[in-house]
């Protein structure tokens, strides 16, 4: 399976598809705006060469066309300047060329609709028919038609400039350079920032990764660097976890622990009953009742889920019916009057079995001492949550001696105190409280107080 990137990397490649695709673009569009306009300030520098000629232009007498000898550009004079005019007079068929173009052949624009100017590049074929499409030379060419009249004359004459295109081309390069050279540079940079930034911004998941590996080599138990506020609920809830599942691991060690030492002393009676035969289906039944209360009592600590952080809330009123209805199904010759008293929207964060386990035992163990009536009240109180079980039975007279591990005051009840001190480890696993005084209808009150994970 391919290892996926990490989140580093992730961010580092996509600072730099991102930086990639702005400067792209950015440095596309400035240099074709610088492009627009070097191309309409050199058009703009031949339109004005027009002008100058056409203030030079004049007609004879006989409609031909007479130049001044000085032009006012310098340049139209002087030959191979990379500048160059011509002047086309359609009626007479004749044409003006500046002392620029000596020895050259400039594709002027020698025919135009009177009125109209034009702009554009042109390229010169080559000078000899051997030479390849490369030795062609390019040109920026404005041309302008007019209707020239003098004395009564008219003649239609086109204006016509060339200028060479190889200085436009190397001003264009060296702006292209320079302006790929800094976006290059600061984009660079911007990546070397980025990747800094990025180091530092990550340094927390880096410690928290190393703090990872220090408890799973047994090093630390818990995460305890100071992390920003983004990770503090994550190292909160993680070392809660852990918290969580090692207190599980120490019910399963203790609870197997305990069930081994508690079946030590029935399984020896048991041995010892073999010698006495009259005396053993007794003692079996005895035996065998007890190792089913401490068989109950340890599975019942083992399988305790404790506060669980990441449970779901869960509704109390209908396990609390559920739960009466079938104890007044148990204790029917009885005819219990239960009075329940929880708010429909009232929830907690419990697993299921506990919440089963926990209110099961103790109105259970109401229901078998009651003589009339069984009260249920579960309530809140800012992060704590109340359940208080009354009954009007007669009472404990030494509650802790009750709430002790598999001690029983009464054998004549089955599994009287094995389901309360199972109660006892839940409200511990929970982080709760659990005491028991007397109640107002004159038996037990049984109060137990869960706090919020």
């Amino acid at each position: 399976m391919k290892t996926p990137l990490s989140i580093r990397a992730r961010l580092i490649w996509g600072a730099f598809g991102v930086l990639f695709i702005f400067l792209a673009g950015a440095g596309w569009a400035v240099q074709q705006a610088y492009v627009d306009g070097v191309r309409a300030q050199r058009f703009a520098r031949l339109q004005t060469t027009i002008y100058l000629l056409m203030a030079g232009a004049e007609l004879n007498a006989q409609g031909a066309l007479v130049m001044p000898a000085a032009l006012a550009e310098p340049r139209l004079s002087l030959p191979a300047s990379g500048l160059y005019a011509n002047i086309a007079n359609l009626d007479k068929n004749e044409e003006w060329q500046s002392a620029s173009t000596l020895g050259l052949n400039p594709p002027f624009q020698r025919r135009q609709a009177p009125g109209e100017w034009h702009f554009d590049t042109v390229i010169a074929p080559p000078a000899r028919p051997g030479d390849t499409a490369k030795s062609a030379r390019a040109y920026l060419a404005a041309s302008y038609a007019v209707k020239w009249s003098v004395n009564d004359r008219a003649a239609p004459l086109v204006f016509s400039v060339l200028e060479d295109k190889a200085a436009f081309d190397q001003e264009l390069q060296v702006f292209e350079r320079t302006l790929w050279s800094w976006l290059g540079g600061a984009g660079l940079l911007l990546l070397l920032t980025q990747s800094l930034l990025l180091r530092w911004g990550l340094a927390p998941l880096g410690r928290m990764a190393r703090e990872i590996r220090h408890i799973e080599k047994g090093e630390q138990a818990r995460v305890e660097g100071n992390y920003p506020v983004e990770l503090a609920g994550l190292t909160h809830n993680l070392n809660g976890l852990m918290e969580q599942e090692r207190a599980r691991q120490s019910r399963y060690k203790d609870a197997l622990d305990d069930l081994a030492h508690s079946l030590k002393t029935p399984l020896a009676a048991l041995r010892a009953s073999l010698d006495a035969p009259g005396e053993l289906p007794a003692m079996v039944a005895q035996q065998v009742a007890r190792m089913d209360d401490i068989v109950v009592h340890q599975l019942g600590r083992a399988g305790a889920s404790g506060a669980a952080r990441f449970a779901p809330h869960l509704a109390l009123a209908p396990i609390l019916n559920r739960i009466r209805d079938t104890l007044a199904k148990v204790y029917i010759d009885k005819n219990l009057d239960f009075a329940l008293d929880c708010p429909p929207e009232l929830t907690w964060r419990i697993d299921e079995g506990d919440a089963f386990e926990m209110l099961g035992n103790v109105l259970d163990n109401a229901a078998k001492w009651a003589q009339k009536k069984v009260s249920a009240r579960i309530w809140l109180d800012g992060k704590r949550l109340h359940i208080r079980v009354c009954d009007d039975g007669p009472g404990f007279a030494d509650p802790q001696a009750v709430l002790a591990r598999r001690v029983r005051l009464d054998e004549r009840v089955p599994g009287h105190g094995i389901g309360l001190a199972v109660v006892r480890d839940l409200v511990a696993s929970h982080q709760g409280e659990l005491t028991v005084t007397k109640a107002d209808l004159g038996g037990a009150q049984i109060d137990i107080v869960l706090h919020a994970a």
